[in-house]
């Protein structure tokens, strides 16, 4: 065999490891299939999957769900079942960028998109997740991690902070 007909990509595939995800990735992708779930039957029809992809960070146009469902619809009623809903959001999520995700964390922190996360803000999450915090361990947060001393997170600070490079 001449070796300009050997396709590449499937010589090296082939020798890729397996997808390793963590334990809190594969129980996201299993709670987010439970949770659009929506009867219970252990499926995902083209809406809920659309919207458990979403669930995930992942936002697909209509024709990319329909790929997908097509290409893992193994009865070919409309329908994935968890093992494929696994599969297609195990690769998806193995291929995300931690630093691109620790930036869409910050911007929730961030709400008023300053650029930065003050007191305020970590007031206002603690707020929503039920955690009683006082001013003084608010500010003691903000003064452990801010590293120009402005009073504040910024973004590369609080890529830090998710990286243990503080």
């Amino acid at each position: 065999m001449n070796a300009r007909h050997i396709d590449g990509n499937r010589f090296k595939n082939s020798f890729q490891k397996p997808i390793e995800l963590t334990e809190d990735q594969k129980q996201e992708i299993t709670e987010a299939f439970e949770l659009f779930d929506t009867n219970k039957d252990g499926m995902l029809d083209f809406f809920e999957l659309k919207i458990a992809l979403r669930a995930l960070g992942f936002e697909y146009k209509n024709n990319e769900v329909i790929t997908i469902l097509g290409n893992h619809d193994q009865n070919h009623k409309g329908h994935i079942k968890l093992e494929d809903f696994k599969k297609v959001a195990g690769e998806l999520v193995s291929k995300r960028d931690p630093i691109e995700e620790f930036r869409k964390a910050f911007r929730l922190f961030d709400e008023s998109g300053t650029g930065k996360i003050t007191v305020s803000n970590l007031r206002r999450i603690a707020k929503e997740l039920g955690e009683q915090m006082d001013e003084e361990e608010l500010n003691a947060m903000i003064e452990e991690f801010d590293m120009d001393q402005d009073g504040a997170i910024n973004e590369q600070e609080f890529i830090n902070i998710m990286t243990d490079n503080y």
